[in-house]
Formats: C-alpha cells, sequence, structure tokens
C-alpha cells in the first residue's frame, strides 16, 4: 500500500514539477543488512526498553516534534510500541504499534505504527546500552527512494556524548549526516506527565 501511496505521490509531484523532500532520485544505499542481522538478532531483546529520541531526518509520519519518549517492549520476538511527545502545535500525542522481523524473512525489522505505513527499519548502529542509530529505506518507481533516519539514546540529555556515533553510521552507507533535525528534549520536558499520559486509555 505505502508503495502505491508513494507513486501516487510521485505521480502528483511530477505534474506539479514538485518533489516532496523525503523523496530523493536514486536508488537505497547499499547497507551490508545480513552482516548486521547476523549480530544483532541474537541481542534484539537488549533493545527493548525506553528510548528518546534526538533527532532524525525530515519523516511527515512522525507526528512527535519534541520531548520524543519510546517504548520497546521485547515480545520474544519482536516489540510492542508506545511512543509519546509533543506535536508542533505542543499538544499531547502518543502512538501505538509493532516492530517485528520482516514476514518474508529479509533480514531487518518491519514498523508498523497507527495511521501510518509499514516500513523497513535497519539498526545501523547500537550498544543497546546508551544509543541507537536506525534507517529506513524504500526504493520506488522513477529512479526515485524516500529514506528516513533516527539517532536514540537511553537517556534525555545525551544527545552531545552520542551525536558522533550516529554521523559515521549514517555517512558510513552515504546518508548525508546533515539532513538530521535535532529533536527538542530536556529541561523542559514534563517526562512523568507524557509517561502518565501513554498509560491512559491504552
Amino acid at each position: 500500500m505505502f508503495s502505491r501511496v508513494l507513486l501516487w505521490v510521485l505521480v502528483a509531484a511530477a505534474a506539479a514539477d514538485v518533489v516532496p523532500d523525503f523523496v530523493i532520485k536514486g536508488k537505497c544505499p547499499a547497507v551490508d543488512e545480513h552482516k548486521l542481522w547476523t549480530e544483532q538478532l541474537p541481542n534484539h531483546y537488549k533493545f527493548g526498553g525506553v528510548w528518546y529520541q534526538h533527532a532524525l531526518s525530515t519523516n511527515p509520519y512522525q507526528l512527535l516534534k519534541r520531548c520524543v519518549r519510546i517504548q520497546y517492549d521485547f515480545d520474544g520476538k519482536g516489540f510492542d510500541v508506545k511512543a509519546v511527545g509533543l506535536t508542533s502545535e505542543g499538544s499531547q500525542l502518543k502512538r501505538t504499534g509493532k516492530i517485528v522481523p520482516m514476514p518474508l524473512g529479509d533480514p531487518h525489522l518491519m514498523i508498523n505504527l497507527e495511521n501510518s505505513f509499514p516500513a523497513p527499519l535497519i539498526i545501523l548502529d547500537t550498544d543497546y546500552d546508551n544509543y541507537a542509530c536506525l534507517y529506513s529505506c524504500m526504493d520506488y518507481n522513477y529512479e526515485h527512494h524516500s529514506d528516513f533516519a533516527f539517532f536514540f539514546a537511553r537517556t534525555p540529555d545525551a544527545y552531545d556524548k552520542y551525536n558522533n556515533k550516529c554521523i559515521a553510521a549514517f555517512d558510513g552507507i552515504g546518508f548525508d549526516s546533515n539532513r538530521l533535525i535535532k529533536t527538542e528534549q530536556g529541561t523542559t520536558c514534563n517526562y512523568s506527565q507524557l509517561e502518565k499520559y501513554i498509560h491512559d486509555e491504552l
């Protein structure tokens, strides 16, 4: 379904002579997914727990803009996802979904959040305890692709300490790390209130 929607976007964009900034010419970069998958699969359970989003590339499907806190609960195979944060207008918003292995056996995960589209997800680099660099890329017709990058950390104040880890990981596959936009975290965020909000009515 996502491919059909993106195809429609590309056709409409071509007619208007405008391409959305998350759609890029060329194909997805080469990533040694088999190596990463083999190394990470036995350790997927370590990826569970709470993460804070510190940066991401332009992503029209990520409606959480500030104070983004994400909880991954490992179920033995994949993860239940609970994300909470503030919208660009300052309203609280929560999103839920799943991260699971690709059903056809591709060597990466698949993320499927409510009100979005299933998409591949690669953990490019992580030490499980401090930082994680995530990447998603989809090829489409007309020699275009869309890709999204995320920099997560275990604490709200870890941006400067681990930022270079993800910059190196993204640059290493040819993704321009200058596309990353810092996510506001820290003293302006009421995390206890957000944590309470995400569990209300779930």
